[in-house]
């Protein structure tokens, strides 16, 4: 529990950040905000405003509670999810985002216009509005009540309600410049208590002893916990099945996220340049190699600490109290300051999604102040939704981060599809496109009913190449409009050059990955 200085120093911790965000979001008197600055943060964000975001807008409740729960359930194995998308954004920042960038879109949906036509557009629009508004924004809310509930003895629900009015307090003005510059605060201080907290939570594990010596007490009791890649026999195959972790399905889901998710890409749209982007993204990186020590880690030394919790998403919050009193306030509004900053970047591109793609489709003659207005009006509806939904669609889960994967993994194998084939594939159509969108759906609920036993993470990836074989039929049956053509032939002038420092950090990654594996097998 918290003690009142704990307190003192979370409300200080809130009002600066209120203050900081407040004071990045002024305009001019002259100048009157339009959807590139709300949506678009101006395009100007610098390479490690961009970094720090991704990071910051992917350390959520789910990623910190939900993968330190995995980790006490699991083991280093979860990791595979961090580690994997520290290569996998190294390809999205070199093949994936020179296209999106000399596009200029703001959403994803408006590249999938651009190359296919309004059908593709507006299901894709809609699918991830629902995952965003149902999925994603419902367990982040959920997973903080929970947080400030064992953290500091509040009620989850009256938890849930602090957080989205705060979420809304620092980013509604300001859209996302005060998400993306506020991030970098936000990442600091995660970074800092989570290092701190896993080096108590060792030193404990070891009784004092200091940090190795808790390591060699973590490896040597629980040694099928740092099993990187899980036997047939292991009772959490079905969740993480062996090599399919590096050859398999995990990256079709880590290409869908990291390349194709509206609020990730969102950050890097928003760069001074392809270049400037790059390096956000490389730094993002980096920054992904971490967090299994920051993580997964206290999850697995809770194992020992406290073996009899409840649930094992209550295994982060329960390792805080491990922390010295004013440091624990730290951490704490670190905690929330990522619950929040994933909450404002999940509106934020959920207001923008629905702006963009749906509403200005219906209105296109507004003007820009009134598009920027209807995007904080959705972003405070769809709050007020996923309080209202959270508690009924993610009180029975006991791993929320595997619940997040579950329910996204019925589409993402399509989706992944529908942008490679348009991106890399003269030949794909909108028909094409539809049809592995929706057999995406049909076959992964098939598998799931008639072939149980089948790892998660292997169905992902066969149901990704029998919808590649189905966009490559359907698109080879059907004519292609020159619409789709044309968009294609665009996508051949784009530049995909990288910079000296781009090829040595990529480079870099892959080294540290390669000795981590090695070690970890």
């Amino acid at each position: 529990m918290l003690e009142n200085f704990d307190f003192g120093v979370f409300i200080i911790y809130v009002l600066v950040l209120l203050a900081i965000a407040l004071w990045i979001s002024r305009e001019n008197n002259s100048h009157e905000k339009n959807t590139e600055d709300y949506f678009l943060a101006s395009k100007s964000l610098p390479w490690w405003a961009i970094g720090a975001s991704l990071i910051a807008s992917n350390i959520s409740a789910e990623q910190i509670i939900g993968m330190s729960g995995s980790g006490y359930a699991i083991g280093l194995a979860i990791a595979s999810y961090e580690w994997m998308a520290a290569i996998t954004l190294i390809l999205v920042g070199k093949d994936l985002l020179p296209i999106f960038i000399k596009n200029e879109i703001y959403t994803m949906p408006q590249y999938l216009e651009k190359r296919f036509d309004k059908r593709v557009k507006l299901t894709l629009a809609v699918f991830w509005l629902a995952v965003y508004l149902f999925v994603n924004l419902t367990a982040v809310l959920w997973l903080g009540g929970l947080a400030i509930q064992t953290v500091a003895g509040v009620d989850w629900m009256y938890g849930m309600i602090f957080l989205a009015v705060f979420s809304v307090a620092y980013s509604l003005y300001g859209g996302l410049k005060a998400v993306a510059y506020t991030d970098i605060i936000q990442v600091v201080l995660l970074v800092f208590g989570g290092l701190l907290l896993s080096y108590l939570a060792l030193d404990a594990v070891a009784d004092g002893e200091g940090m190795i010596a808790g390591f060699k007490v973590l490896s040597t009791q629980l040694p099928t916990h740092f099993d990187m890649i899980l036997s047939p026999e292991n009772e959490h195959y079905l969740s993480l099945p062996g090599i399919s972790v590096l050859v398999g399905g995990l990256w079709v889901m880590n290409i869908s996220y990291w390349g194709f998710n509206q609020y990730i890409i969102q950050r890097a749209l928003a760069a001074k340049s392809v270049g400037e982007a790059q390096k956000g993204i490389v730094f993002a990186a980096y920054l992904k190699l971490l967090m299994p020590l920051i993580v997964v880690l206290p999850g697995i030394a809770a194992v020992i600490l406290y073996p009899t919790l409840n649930t094992p998403d209550q295994a982060y919050p329960t390792m805080m109290s491990l922390m010295p009193v004013g440091i624990k306030g730290l951490v704490f509004a670190a905690l929330v300051g990522a619950i929040v900053s994933s909450l404002a970047s999940m509106t934020n591109s959920i207001s923008t999604i629905f702006t963009m793609d749906i509403y200005r489709l219906i209105k296109p003659t507004e003007s820009q102040n009134h598009y920027v207005t209807v995007g904080r009006v959705v972003t405070v509806f769809s709050l007020i939704v996923a309080l209202i939904t959270a508690q009924p669609l993610l009180g029975e889960f006991d791993q929320a981060f595997q619940y997040i994967q579950e329910f996204t993994g019925v589409f993402t194998p399509g989706i992944v599809v529908i942008f490679l084939m348009g991106m890399f594939w003269n030949k794909a159509n909108s028909l094409g496109a539809l049809a592995s969108a929706l057999g995406s759906a049909v076959i992964s609920f098939l598998l799931r009913a008639f072939w149980p036993e089948l790892p998660f993470m292997d169905r992902i990836g066969l149901v990704f190449l029998l919808c590649l074989v189905l966009c490559v039929i359907v698109s080879l049956l059907t004519q292609s409009t020159s619409k789709d053509s044309a968009a294609c032939a665009d996508t051949k002038s784009v530049c995909f050059n990288t910079s000296f420092g781009f090829n040595i950090g990529s480079i870099g990654v892959a080294a540290i990955l390669t000795v981590l594996y090695a070690v970890w097998w």
